[in-house]
């Protein structure tokens, strides 16, 4: 079995982080969303595996490379453009042959990683195998009916009206028949090739697909909130190691603090998870924080955010809370009269001040 994980699309709802990186490469507790994907796939015992790229080609390559880290071997397979699941899949087709294979989307984390729904792929070989989970809003996602012995009956992409709450996680196993069903179909309205299509042209015709249920938690980490969130789900899972320098501080909880860095007279409660060469003085870092490698706090407060590779927060006074700052963005309080606000942002960008 081969392993496909989808890191095109242009990561519109996460803009401006998306105007300059892939979304893929956002990282969730110090780590890149994708390798989240990639170490699921290794882990079920996936030794090839395909990337599909877009106009982040280069940026995913450099950050992935070839595999040697997860002792697996990666190719990399350029998508022109995001013309929908079933598209990245007919581009593939050399790479992936007449094998069975995962389809993964590169921004999905599963807490449990996908060994138990391979095995059971391995166990009845259906043409298709699908991972649901339940949620409050199906209109969202594309929605599977499934019957008593978990045979999907029907696909509906984002209905108004659902049958029922089971959403298409964004994890696939497919036989080579998908391939025939993909050339079967015809592009949406979207001008794509929908992913939902190939399996409804798999059913329509008699083949079997089988649904198998999300154990554990599942995000998928297409908005800024849904990157918060994940942060929080990871980091409630992460043991404590200490490879810094603390110095006249408090750590309370499960830190983990990378090589070269430094905590000086601060507080750090845990859950966090501190990057290599960081400094922190005179700050607090609450809980559900993860703060990447060289930045820089100085007299602020943090909390419950993501602070990418880089960043530099300066004397802010009130606490940041639920945020995501940026590779190398900086944030620098200075007192000065009359007190004004300046700024330099890109667009679409959002900030909150509190009087």
């Amino acid at each position: 079995m081969k392993g496909l994980i989808l890191s095109g699309g242009f990561g519109t709802r996460l803009r401006p982080l998306t105007f300059t990186g892939a979304k893929q490469l956002i990282p969730v507790a110090n780590k890149p969303i994708i390798f989240y994907g990639i170490e699921a796939l290794a882990g079920a015992g996936i030794k090839e595996l395909g990337i599909v790229v877009g106009n982040t080609a280069e940026e995913v390559r450099q950050a992935v490379g070839d595999g040697s880290r997860w002792n697996i071997s990666i190719q990399y397979l350029r998508q022109e453009a995001p013309l929908g699941l079933a598209h990245a899949i007919k581009i593939s087709k050399g790479f992936l042959g007449n094998d069975s294979f995962v389809m993964y989307l590169g921004d999905n984390i599963l807490r449990d990683g996908i060994n138990d729904f391979v095995k059971n792929f391995d166990a009845h070989h259906p043409q298709s195998l699908i991972l649901l989970t339940e949620v409050t809003n199906p209109q969202e996602f594309g929605v599977a009916v499934v019957d008593a012995c978990g045979m999907v009956r029907k696909l509906i992409e984002k209905p108004k009206e659902p049958p029922s709450n089971l959403a298409l996680v964004g994890v696939y196993i497919f036989d080579q028949h998908i391939h025939t069903a993909i050339d079967n179909i015809k592009p949406s309205w979207r001008n794509e090739l929908e992913i939902t299509d190939a399996i409804q042209w798999l059913l329509d015709n008699n083949y079997k697909v089988e649904s198998h249920m999300v154990k554990g938690w599942w995000k998928d980490t297409g908005k800024p909130d849904d990157i918060i969130e994940a942060n929080l789900l990871v980091l409630e899972g992460i043991s404590s190691a200490q490879n810094g320098h603390v110095e006249d501080s408090t750590l309370n909880g499960r830190v983990r603090t990378g090589n070269g860095s430094a905590i000086i007279k601060s507080v750090v409660r845990g859950p966090v998870v501190i990057g290599e060469n960081t400094r922190i003085v005179h700050s607090y870092i609450g809980p559900f924080s993860s703060i990447g490698d060289n930045a820089v706090i100085e007299n602020s407060e943090i909390e419950c955010s993501v602070i990418m590779e880089g960043a530099t927060l300066r004397n802010v006074e009130k606490r940041i809370d639920r945020s995501i700052i940026g590779k190398n963005a900086v944030i620098n309080v200075i007192d000065q009269s009359p007190r004004t606000h300046k700024f330099i942002l890109g667009d679409q960008s959002y900030i909150e001040i509190a009087k």
